[in-house]
């Protein structure tokens, strides 16, 4: 996590677009098989520069645009390729680590010779918090250090894991938020929410009701008896 608050990014440079159905988040690991030409192509030429690539979540709301891309929802995260192998057939495995949230400011028409999408970004970082929102941040991370040690998220095949991370007082607490963003939250729409919105108090906010929700979740799971599992499967 430290390395990747050194990376730059350059917002004067059009900017890869790469649309999935996923949402990737600042901080985030991202493991990434690509097979397609144009997606060949993207990996090889970012290799050779900056090595950053814009996740783009498609918007299945919206119709293509006129040159028939499918649609892609405004803040995207760029993450930056830490890791790449190439294949013997031109085919990659690469991880991206989420860097920052940026917004398109324009999509670039189709390019000859270039078979993927490209974007001018802007920037879209946080607001600066607040005496109010750094207030809720760390009352969050004492909530969340409870729930994992001895609290419903106790139940998480991942809670010691990240309970080291809660622990951890090297790591800031609005990094240590997007970690447990990208780690317990699964929603798409839920983390494009947490994507999308600049205010750390809102943000911290958003992520507290997940939280929440999950954590009532696993209490009526385990409240739950044999006899009302239905079809005799638990609701784990």
């Amino acid at each position: 996590m430290d390395g990747a608050e050194s990376v730059r990014v350059n917002f004067g440079r059009p900017a890869a677009i790469f649309p999935l159905d996923v949402v990737l988040l600042p901080q985030q690991p991202m493991p990434l098989h690509i097979f397609e030409p144009r997606y060949r192509q993207m990996v090889d030429n970012e290799l050779d520069g900056a090595g950053q690539i814009a996740i783009a979540t498609l918007d299945h709301g919206r119709p293509k645009d006129p040159h028939a891309r499918p649609a892609v929802r405004p803040v995207v995260c760029i993450g930056q390729i830490v890791t790449h192998e190439r294949l013997p057939d031109g085919r990659y495995n690469i991880v991206l680590h989420g860097l920052c949230r940026a917004r398109i400011a324009e999509e670039l028409p189709p390019e000859e010779g270039c078979l993927y999408r490209r974007a001018v970004l802007e920037p879209f970082g946080d607001d600066q918090p607040t005496l109010g929102a750094n207030e809720s941040m760390e009352r969050l991370r004492v909530w969340v250090d409870d729930a994992l040690e001895q609290g419903p998220l106790s139940r998480l095949r991942i809670a010691e894991q990240v309970l080291q991370y809660v622990r951890n007082d090297a790591i800031p607490t609005p990094v240590l938020l997007d970690v447990i963003g990208f780690t317990l939250v699964t929603g798409r729409d839920t983390r494009y929410r947490m994507l999308a919105e600049s205010n750390p108090e809102t943000r911290t906010r958003l992520l507290g009701r997940e939280l929440g929700r999950l954590a009532e979740t696993i209490r009526a799971a385990q409240s739950q008896s044999v006899d009302d599992w239905p079809k005799g499967m638990s609701w784990n």
